[in-house]
């Protein structure tokens, strides 16, 4: 799907990236975010569940609180339980929700280095829960301001660059 997208270190491996998820967990995932996953990460997901991309920095025409001109991520969230980093683990989708106060308005699928001060969301508004969502990255340093990334998930993971490019 994606040739050399990922950078398994043993971090990664350890806090990210979880065995494939089977359509069972895939759909208990779903019903307990109240989302349907984007297709395209679903089928990335069943490659390789979660971890960290080699490209981890994506433009931006406005500022964020990361940079002039892109954002950072530290990891993809994978479809699962077990790993903390991952949309049903500890630092999931619904913990940076409910204890975090982003908005309820998606599914966090990327967290950035900023430790829990600025996430990548599934933005669902214009969609609907089963649609396709749009990317956004949302800044609770800036009262949660958001900037949208990417149209959708693949779009986004497509227009990842490695962080050489802005130094």
């Amino acid at each position: 799907m994606l040739d050399d997208f990922w950078d398994d270190s043993d971090y990664a491996l350890k806090e990210y990236v979880s065995e494939p998820p089977t359509d069972e967990l895939i759909a208990s995932i779903e019903e307990e975010l109240g989302y349907k996953l984007p297709a395209f990460y679903v089928a990335m997901m069943k490659e390789h569940n979660g971890g960290i991309p080699r490209n981890v920095c994506f433009p931006t025409t406005e500022r964020t609180s990361w940079a002039e001109d892109h954002m950072m991520i530290s990891g993809i969230l994978g479809i699962g339980r077990d790993k903390a980093n991952s949309l049903g683990g500890e630092f999931g989708s619904q913990f940076m929700i409910e204890e975090w106060g982003y908005p309820d308005i998606g599914v966090v699928i990327c967290d950035c280095p900023s430790a829990g001060h600025d996430v990548v969301m599934l933005d669902y508004r214009k969609c609907g829960p089963d649609g396709e969502p749009e990317v956004i990255h949302v800044d609770q340093e800036w009262d949660y301001r958001v900037t949208f990334l990417a149209p959708s998930f693949e779009a986004f993971v497509r227009g990842l660059v490695h962080e050489d490019m802005f130094e």
